[in-house]
């Protein structure tokens, strides 16, 4: 398993942090594997699967890169820089553009664990993986940066506040599939067979959400280290659709019953809004109303205030999704399990 020993001072100081080029990356991942994870991401692949696909088609170079650098179970280092707090798409990529040639040759080779083919013996791979993540950039994932930031800030908000509750052991055992705190300064991220790794004492440790269903960790030198995890909300348009309860429905109503299916993990008001759609004051004329009728609870996590079930509420979400009852269709998609 790939492990990560950690002191005390390195994991206190480490932060949540965004990355265009993170969401970048992972939205090319995705584009790669060409499946989507649930209906948010097949309407996205839908609208930019032929487009990149073209792309590829155009330059065999970047479509025999692409599957060597990110197609194996090693992503190439030189193609996945480790993003900086703060730091903008552009101010990323450009140390992509500027990894020298044989870099670039020599973290391919260690994708493929041999020799490269012919097609990738050049100079021009550090340009050409440039423009690539550009292209994704520019096309597929710009456009829908703001209302995917703010899906992803929530999700930091209510990391942070469940590292304000129960510490970070809670919180690095639910970033993604494989990750455990194992005590003793121990921390698996993964679970493949890579050498353990001493993360030093001052070092920079990251963790970055995504809204595609993908992850993988990074590091540059022994100063920066990033663990890249799927965010708890997903990326949903407004037409997606998830199954929830009919009787729960009909006894508080559709856009109440969507809100209350969602709130089994703690969301923020800006949460709610980005992954229903719905405006922000109808958001909170329902949240009033199932705090009233003692469904929800709400509790301030720094300066923000999150919502999410109570024990009432619980049993009746539970009691409305018993084997055998109807369901409705609401355009919501429900957050990944914590």
């Amino acid at each position: 398993m790939g492990l990560w020993q950690i002191d005390t001072d390195t994991l206190a100081h480490s932060r949540f942090v965004l990355s265009p080029f993170a969401e970048t990356f992972a939205s090319l991942k995705l584009l790669h594997a060409g499946t989507g994870a649930h209906a948010g991401e097949e309407t996205w692949l839908r609208a930019h699967l032929p487009g990149y696909r073209a792309y590829l088609a155009a330059d065999p170079v970047v479509a025999r890169l692409v599957q060597v650098a990110i197609g194996t179970s090693w992503i190439a280092d030189f193609f996945c820089p480790t993003s900086c707090e703060g730091e903008s798409f552009e101010e990323t990529v450009a140390r992509v553009r500027a990894a020298g040639a044989e870099e670039a040759r020599a973290d391919l080779r260690v994708c493929l664990k041999g020799p490269l083919p012919a097609t990738l013996e050049r100079d021009d791979l550090p340009g050409r993986a440039t423009s690539l993540l550009t292209y994704v950039w520019e096309e597929a994932v710009r456009p829908y940066w703001e209302r995917r930031r703010r899906i992803l800030e929530a999700d930091v908000i209510a990391r942070t506040a469940r590292v304000n509750q129960g510490g970070w052991a809670a919180v690095l055992d639910s970033l993604k599939p494989g990750t455990r705190w194992l005590g003793e300064s121990r921390f698996q991220v993964n679970q493949s067979a890579y050498p353990p790794r001493e993360i030093a004492a001052g070092a920079d440790l990251l963790f970055m959400p995504v809204t595609p269903r993908t992850s993988w960790v990074s590091w540059e030198g022994k100063e920066r280290y990033a663990v890249v995890y799927p965010c708890l909300g997903v990326l949903a348009e407004d037409h997606d659709r998830r199954p929830v309860p009919s009787g729960l429905g009909a006894l508080v109503g559709p856009a109440r019953a969507a809100l209350l299916s969602l709130l089994g993990t703690p969301m923020s008001t800006t949460h709610l809004v980005a992954v229903t759609g719905q405006g922000l004051g109808s958001v909170g004329g329902h949240l009033r109303v199932l705090l009233d009728a003692g469904l929800v609870r709400r509790r301030r996590a720094g300066r923000s205030v999150l919502y999410e079930r109570t024990a009432a509420g619980e049993v009746l979400m539970n009691a409305s999704c018993q084997p055998g009852g109807e369901q409705d269709q609401l355009g919501v998609q429900p957050p990944a399990s914590p």
